[in-house]
């Protein structure tokens, strides 16, 4: 895409002029006409060589945008639409107090967006990284609508209720994975400089060693021998992981078997759950079609198994057959959730059951994960027991040995 500064007269013949982004002239000209103005001129705009060196040091120092900078900005958008502000105007004092650069430019370009004549959507649909599918879909909706108010409102509180589940989450699973992250250096430590010393008082004592200590004393060996190797074979699985998870069956693999983990399977299950149903019921109650609504619900679930699923749903119900045939089929729904969407397509208040689904599950998913941490720290403190037992057994029981032997020899 190109920058182009144009020039042209609008249907009242006033001189008007401003920048677009188009891949040519002619695609230049073809927006210009769309906007009701007759293009006089057109010239690709360079940007000076300091400017774009700027730029990009700004953007390589810059804090990136992140949810809670989203969330903000939804609670503000609502407050200003709310009070009848001008949608040009509210975008313009966004920018003025916006403290993040990275904000503020967007702003900025939305702004510009809005100012020649594009929709909201489609000018936030060009920061890919701040506004997803699901987002971009719900401002559309709000334009067809003119209920941009409540669109900010109900996606502010999306927003904030999937931030929440994240947060608990991070919250229960930090002390398990410090516990073993300080069990892996624990490990690497005494296999690296404390075991190789000991191996090498047993050493000059040529006793026989006991299995437990012989066990460790070989481990110890083949990692200080191998540890190059090691390194780079983890470095390898990693990569390979990450581009095994980023293909298209990788990612539905993945996310399939991680619904199937011990412990963590059962939430990450409702709180994905819980997402689709706020989700839908967010789209049906703005008055989103039900096919449209589930093909943009199936993106924003984060789950390739579960999107796959509700894709079958719409399939089903393009095919003419009820909601709650197409929910059984799909196999993810508790028998009473099922009862309540068949209520809800009986009575015609699925959106609103939908959204006592979404509240069911997001309590379920709360009394979930604050017993996480309770379920994971007694088979944490096994493996520690474990782990300390091996080692207290395979370096203390030769040196029990030797001390009782060295008695028994001056005793006599």
């Amino acid at each position: 895409m190109t920058l182009y500064a144009w020039r042209g007269r609008n249907s009242r013949g006033e001189a008007v002029a401003g920048q677009l982004e188009a891949p040519s002239e002619w695609g230049a000209a073809d927006q210009i006409k769309a906007m009701g103005v007759a293009p006089v001129h057109i010239a690709a705009k360079a940007a000076p060589a300091a400017a774009t060196q700027e730029s990009w040091w700004t953007r390589l120092n810059q804090k990136p945008i992140v949810v809670d900078d989203i969330l903000v900005f939804s609670r503000q958008m609502y407050t200003l639409n709310k009070a009848g502000v001008p949608i040009l105007r509210a975008f313009a004092g966004l920018q003025a107090s916006a403290t993040k650069p990275a904000m503020a430019a967007m702003y900025q370009d939305i702004r510009e967006g809005l100012d020649q004549g594009r929709e909201l959507s489609v000018s936030m649909a060009k920061h890919p990284e701040a506004f997803g599918p699901f987002y971009i879909a719900m401002m559309k909706v709000g334009e067809m609508t003119g209920r941009l108010t409540e669109v900010f409102l109900r996606l502010n509180e999306h927003l904030e209720f999937e931030r929440d589940v994240r947060e608990r989450i991070k919250q229960a699973m930090r002390y398990p994975m410090f516990v073993i992250a300080a069990m892996v250096i624990a490990v690497v430590i005494l296999n690296i400089f404390v075991i190789p010393v000991f191996a090498k008082v047993f050493a000059g004592f040529h006793a026989e060693l006991p299995l437990i200590t012989r066990g460790l004393l070989g481990f110890s060996a083949w990692m200080m021998a191998w540890w190059p190797m090691l390194a780079l074979l983890a470095v390898g699985t990693t990569l390979l992981t990450r581009a095994y998870l980023r293909t298209t069956n990788g990612r539905y693999n993945w996310d399939a078997r991680k619904l199937k983990l011990p412990i963590v399977g059962d939430i990450i299950l409702k709180a994905t759950l819980a997402r689709f149903a706020r989700s839908f019921a967010l789209s049906s109650q703005s008055g989103v079609p039900l096919v449209q609504a589930l093909t943009v619900v199936a993106q924003t679930v984060d789950n390739a198994f579960i999107g796959s699923r509700i894709d079958q749903m719409r399939d089903g119900i393009e095919r003419g057959e009820s909601i709650t045939r197409c929910a059984q089929a799909c196999g993810i729904f508790t028998p009473v959730v099922m009862q309540m969407i068949d209520v809800g397509e009986e009575t015609g208040e699925l959106d609103n059951l939908m959204f006592e689904i979404a509240s069911m599950y997001e309590r379920e998913t709360d009394y979930s994960i604050k017993g996480l941490s309770a379920a994971i720290e007694p088979l944490l403190l096994a493996v520690i027991g474990v782990l300390v037992l091996l080692l207290a057994l395979g370096v203390f029981l030769p040196l029990w040995d030797l001390g009782a032997a060295a008695m028994g020899k001056g005793g006599g």
